[in-house]
Formats: C-alpha cells, sequence, structure tokens
C-alpha cells in the first residue's frame, strides 16, 4: 500500500474531529497562560503559580474517571459539546474577573492581590471540563476512521496536539500584550465556541446508547479492570506514566537557562518550543510511515531514546546541542505517543472507550503534574544537573522493568490488535 492510500485526512469527519481538538486545545493554552500571567501580576508570588496547576489538577483527577463513564453511556458528542461550553463559561468568569466586574477572592472586586480564592475555583473548574475532552476525542477517533487508518490517525493527531501547545501559548502571549488580560480570555471564549460548533457538526455515526446503564462505580470499576488485567495496555501506559514523571527536564528549564546557560528569556523560549518542534515533525513523518512491525520494540526503544536523551540535555553546556537533545527527545516522545494511542484504540473495545480514556489522560495528566514536583524535589536534593541525569537514568530503568514485566508488550506487532 502507498503511505497516501489510506490517509486519514481525507476523512471529513477526522477533519472535524482534528478542528475540535485543535480548536479546544488553543483556548485551553490560551487560557493557562493568561491566568498565569494575571495571577503573578496580582501577587508576584512564584508559589502562586503552583497553586493554579494544584487548583486543575485535583479536580481533573477526581474528575475522569466520571467523565470516562460519561462519554460511553451518552451522546458522545453532546458531551464534547458541553465541555465546550464549560471551558467557555471558565474563560468568561476570569475575564469578569481581570475586567473588575466579579470578584478575584472572597474581600471583592477591589480585595488586592493577595486573595485569589474565585481565581483558583474558576482555574478548578476548568479542571473538571478538561476531564472530558480526552475521553470524547478517543472515543470519537474510533468512529470516523477505520481501522487500517487507526496509526496514521494517531500520527496526525499528536502532530496537531502539538502544534496546538507551541501556537496557544504564544498566541496568549501576544494577545495579552496587544489587547489585555480580559480581551484575551474572551477570543479563547471565541475558541471554545467554535469547537462547540466542530464538534457538534462532526460526520459521526454514534453508537447505540446502552439499553440499561450500570452503575457508576461498578461501571469504572469494569474498565479498571480491563486495563488492570490487559498487559499490553496497562504496559504501554505505566511505560509512558514512568518515563515522563522521571525523565522530564521541561520544568526545570528556567534554572537551566539561567544557572547552566547564562542566558536570557529569549532562550527559555527556544528550549521549550524545542521538544514539541521534534513532536510535530515526527508526528507528520509517522503519518505517513505508522509503525506497524515489532511495534513494542520501537515503543521501548524509542522511551529509552528519550531518557538518553534527557541525560545529554543535562550534561550539555551548549545551548544549541541543548535545544537539539530535547528537539530529538520530543521527537522520541512522539513516537512513543503514536504507538500507545494506537495501542488503546485497537485493543478497546467501542462501549469502554470513554473509561479506557479517561484512564489513560489520568495516566499522562498526573504524570506531567507528578514530574515537575519530583524534578524541583530532586533538583533541590542532589543539585540541577544531577538531579536530570538520575530522571533520565531512572527512564532507562524503567524500560528495562517494563521489557522484563510485560512481554506481551514487548512481542508487540501492531496487526496483531486488528
Amino acid at each position: 500500500m502507498e503511505p497516501g492510500a489510506a490517509s486519514p485526512l481525507r476523512n471529513p469527519g477526522f477533519l472535524g474531529l482534528l478542528g475540535y481538538r485543535l480548536l479546544a486545545l488553543l483556548a485551553n493554552q490560551i487560557l493557562t497562560v493568561t491566568v498565569g500571567w494575571q495571577v503573578y501580576q496580582r501577587t508576584g508570588d512564584a508559589l502562586s503559580l503552583g497553586l493554579i496547576g494544584l487548583s486543575e489538577v485535583i479536580p481533573y483527577v477526581g474528575f475522569a474517571l466520571f467523565a470516562g463513564y460519561a462519554v460511553d453511556h451518552l451522546p458522545r458528542r453532546k458531551v464534547g459539546m458541553f465541555a465546550c461550553f464549560g471551558l467557555g463559561t471558565t474563560t468568561l468568569l476570569l475575564a469578569g474577573i481581570a475586567h473588575g466586574i466579579l470578584p478575584a477572592g472572597f474581600g471583592g472586586p477591589g480585595d488586592g492581590g493577595g486573595n485569589n480564592a474565585m481565581i483558583y475555583a474558576a482555574v478548578a473548574l476548568n479542571g473538571v471540563v478538561r476531564a472530558f475532552f480526552t475521553p470524547v476525542y478517543m472515543s470519537l477517533f474510533a468512529r470516523v476512521l477505520r481501522r487500517d487508518q487507526y496509526a496514521r490517525g494517531a500520527g496526525v493527531g499528536s502532530a496537531v496536539m502539538q502544534s496546538g501547545l507551541v501556537l496557544g501559548p504564544a498566541l496568549g502571549g501576544l494577545l495579552i500584550a496587544l489587547v489585555g488580560v480580559a480581551a484575551t480570555y474572551l477570543v479563547a471564549t471565541g475558541f471554545a465556541a467554535l469547537a462547540a460548533v466542530a464538534v457538534v457538526r462532526l460526520q459521526v455515526s454514534e453508537p447505540p446508547l446502552p439499553t440499561t446503564r450500570e452503575p457508576v462505580f461498578a461501571s469504572i470499576g469494569e474498565g479498571l479492570r480491563f486495563v488492570r488485567h490487559n498487559q499490553v495496555v496497562f504496559g504501554a501506559l505505566a511505560l509512558d506514566m514512568f518515563s515522563v514523571l522521571f525523565g522530564g527536564a521541561v520544568a526545570l528549564l528556567p534554572a537551566f537557562v539561567e544557572d547552566v546557560f547564562r542566558a536570557g528569556p529569549e532562550a527559555l523560549g527556544v528550549l521549550r518550543a524545542a521538544p514539541a518542534a521534534g513532536a510535530v515533525g515526527m508526528g507528520l513523518w509517522l503519518s505517513r510511515y505508522p509503525p506497524q512491525r515489532h511495534a513494542g520494540y520501537l515503543l521501548l526503544g524509542s522511551v529509552a531514546a528519550f531518557g538518553v536523551c534527557i541525560i545529554g540535555f543535562a550534561l550539555s553546556q551548549v545551548l544549541w546541542v541543548s535545544m537539539a537533545l530535547l528537539a530529538l527527545s520530543g521527537a522520541f516522545d512522539s513516537v512513543s505517543m503514536v504507538i500507545r494511542s494506537t495501542i488503546v484504540q485497537l485493543a478497546t473495545p467501542d462501549e469502554m472507550r470513554g473509561r479506557v480514556a479517561s484512564i489513560n489522560g489520568i495516566f499522562i495528566g498526573s504524570s506531567n503534574e507528578l514530574g515537575a514536583f519530583e524534578s524541583g524535589l530532586a533538583a533541590r536534593l542532589l543539585g540541577l544537573v544531577p538531579s536530570v541525569v538520575f530522571g533520565g537514568s531512572m527512564t532507562l530503568v524503567v524500560v528495562a522493568a517494563t521489557a522484563k514485566l510485560a512481554p506481551r508488550l514487548r512481542r508487540l506487532d501492531v496487526r496483531d490488535l486488528d
């Protein structure tokens, strides 16, 4: 088969789904950048930035399994639409606070910079809403594409997601400078509204809804048992979680820029963008040449290569070398992301996609947040460079342990899941 013969980009439903994903991601990334700027301008306290992440991740993890249940038992496009409405509501609340119409804390609009309780509450609402996006996308992904297109579709989806992770923060920062915080939130509201339109107009056949609904916790438990007892799915998710937990270096980039490279904020921007740039390039390549044979070995090898890149980054003293290593780490991470996504899609029954996708989201979301905490704690205990070398080395240990404990994953060929 020619590389483009089964291109998912010829599928109008898939293009609509990508539009939904990109628009929602842009809205969320603009919100994230803007709320960080808003809070720090009010407080001047770095701890307040950490509280933003904490305010979002706790409700996200707490509601993720319930979001998966909703996606499996309700019309998926409607769930996606209401998630977009929730995101738009969050941005409108934050715009009202920024404009002074609503209070930032409990003391009223003029309470000063120390009380940000209402801002954190709005961010917590966004954490609840964000829990629905991945299950909706993953479940609709399997409805708009044929099974033989999953791997290519995962590559395209990865490239689109990484592009949003680059464009969203850049657009948010530019809008803050040009039109101010309140207006930037309104632009994010517009993106959320467009995402709602995209998912409602999506050309997809919804699966028949269950005639009887299981009790919520019994249904969630069924999804957890499926993941736990499927060695291939559980191994892929655990490998991703622990490799990101130990191998992430992004949280420490400001320290590397100042203490190692003796550079300014422009260097930080380049280094932050490098992993996403590598991931976009690799995602586009994989959309044409998806991994099929020896997928298990490719998965393990790409995560090991990611760990080696992180070790090399820690030891580098040259900015352009470090940038290249981070770009390579993003490319290898994209390989593992595409293979993991393909595995989850092919191995999961359609009636369970929402719950499994929500579990996948918990693995990914918690590893990013906890990884940032682990990086900071390790840097405090071991020092900056040794902590990142340690993290990269632990990633290699995780790969070796996964290869030993999950032989079915190690020997996996994607075609075996068809």
